[in-house]
């Protein structure tokens, strides 16, 4: 590679670099320069700061992380010897990935089948499908398709026959709501994808929890938008009210991205009085708030209050709310929804055009025949049991072998936010893949490289496998403090 196609400023390659815990964390202490050279080869190896981008000057970088400018040259050397930079004279430096290396991705796909026997997956939040419904779901919609098979089989908005029983489901959740004010989309995913290329022009601001969800927020940074990231309060308590009216106020971000109910990575459940204040105040700031209900219906604690939806405190067409049956139900049945204001469904519709035209029929029919009495609440309990024992297992696995993280244990969702201490969650999950356990680790749902010390693990395996995972995670924590762990191949992750 003869030229770099980016470039990473020393201010925001400071900012990712400054949060890291040293990888010794009690063990043997790492030079100055070899802790740097290994920063940056685990930033570019995760993604988060792109193979060929130019790198600063060694004085400016040296400047912004006040260390001394051998150290940083030190550092460089290290970089070009192991394959990570290379430079030529009067052109700079510029990352690289040594012959051999995969080029590294924000999201990797996840793991074949036959890994399982040897590799525990926590990268993806998804269980398998709650059987019979599944099955029974799809026969109803094939017993349904001959009807459909003769028509165009294209329905930009979706099903009549889905809008309606989506629409009916939120009519019962005490928010009228019109077939017209649904729009069908191939998962949560699309859904939010379409309202940010409808509603957000490319520099202009979304403001997005801190931490959020990986996917979204990458999805947002491919889409041009500008992110404004506003922290959660720790322990599960919601969201700052008073960060998000200075924010929305001071920046007048366009869109805010919001997941109220058992948020992803954290669990939190916002209740109903946050989500009022909320709404009132991006109603005041002309901001409109993209509501994530796809974890709603994962309440694993029985005597868990349920808050009402965004959408009741809307009273003027600032909330868009987005669904799935992918949480729900299955990740493979690959059905989302939008409730907005009808202008604004049409709006998405006519965008479909230069999108993806519609959603499946036949899983559009599976979820329809689902809502219609054919098995929804069955389905979602079966979830709600199995999510709830492995969260338990999990729960117990970790007080067990790593008495020294902190977490507060969601009452729903599939997530869980675990502080891992003295060691980062970046190294730890290099270390933890080389023992057979995939985890993302805490930047990945962050801006600007925060939560180096936090993983999110998922309720997705119980048992005996939930306690060997965390046995090979407490396993790759004592590599990290021993000084291990740097050598970041195999970084990336698929998180769900």
């Amino acid at each position: 590679m003869s030229q770099w196609t980016a470039s990473v400023g020393a201010a925001p390659l400071a900012r990712l670099l400054e949060p890291r815990p040293a990888p010794g964390g009690g063990g043997r202490r790492v030079p100055a320069y070899r802790g740097l050279a290994d920063g940056v080869r685990l930033l570019v190896l995760e993604g988060r700061v792109p193979v060929a981008a130019r790198l600063p000057a060694e004085r400016e970088l040296a400047l912004a992380l006040g260390v001394s400018r051998t150290t940083v040259a030190a550092a460089y050397e290290a970089l070009r010897a192991e394959g990570f930079a290379r430079s030529r004279r009067g052109a700079g430096s510029w990352t690289a990935i040594p012959e051999g290396h995969a080029l590294p991705s924000r999201i990797l796909d996840p793991l074949p089948p036959d890994s399982a026997g040897t590799v525990i997956d926590l990268g993806c939040a998804a269980l398998p499908a709650p059987e019979p419904w599944l099955t029974r779901a799809m026969e109803g919609a094939l017993a349904e398709l001959p009807a459909y098979a003769a028509t165009h089989g294209d329905f930009p908005a979706g099903l009549p026959v889905l809008r309606e029983a989506i629409a009916d489901r939120y009519t019962a959740r005490g928010v009228p709501t019109m077939p017209e004010q649904i729009m069908v989309t191939t998962g949560a995913m699309g859904a939010i994808a379409a309202a940010a290329r409808r509603l957000v022009g490319l520099g202009e601001r979304v403001a997005v929890e801190s931490p959020s969800y990986a996917n979204v927020l990458e999805l947002f940074r491919e889409t041009g938008a500008r992110l404004v990231p506003v922290a959660m309060r720790d322990n599960l308590g919601g969201w700052d009210i008073d960060a998000w009216q200075r924010v929305l106020r001071d920046a007048a971000p366009r869109m805010a991205y919001v997941m109220p109910d058992f948020h992803n990575p954290t669990g939190t459940l916002v209740g109903d009085e946050q989500r009022r204040a909320l709404v009132e105040t991006a109603r005041a700031s002309g901001t409109v708030v993209v509501a994530d209900e796809t974890m709603a219906e994962l309440v694993l604690d029985a005597d868990t209050p349920v808050p009402r939806p965004m959408a009741a405190f809307d009273r003027g067409g600032t909330v868009i709310t987005v669904g799935s049956a992918s949480k729900a139900i299955w990740a493979g049945l690959r059905i989302g929804w939008v409730r907005a204001a009808p202008d604004v469904v049409r709006r998405l519709v006519s965008a479909r055009a230069y999108l993806d035209l519609g959603s499946p029929v036949v899983d559009q029919l599976a979820v329809a025949w689902l809502l219609r009495g054919g098995g929804w609440d069955q389905a979602v309990a079966t979830r709600r049991a199995r999510a709830a024992g492995h969260r338990d297992d999990l729960v117990a696995a970790l007080r067990e072998q790593t008495p020294d993280w902190e977490f507060t244990v969601p009452a729903g969702g599939m997530t869980m936010w675990v502080r891992t201490g003295d060691v980062s969650g970046s190294r730890l999950a290099v270390a933890g893949e080389r023992l057979g356990v995939r985890v993302p680790s805490g930047p990945r749902f962050g801006v600007d490289g925060a939560f180096e010390s936090y993983v999110r693990l998922p309720f997705t395996v119980g048992g005996a496998t939930a306690k060997e995972a965390v046995s090979r995670l407490a396993a790759a924590a004592h590599i990290v403090r021993s000084g291990g762990g740097s050598d970041a191949e195999g970084a990336g992750l698929f998180v769900a």
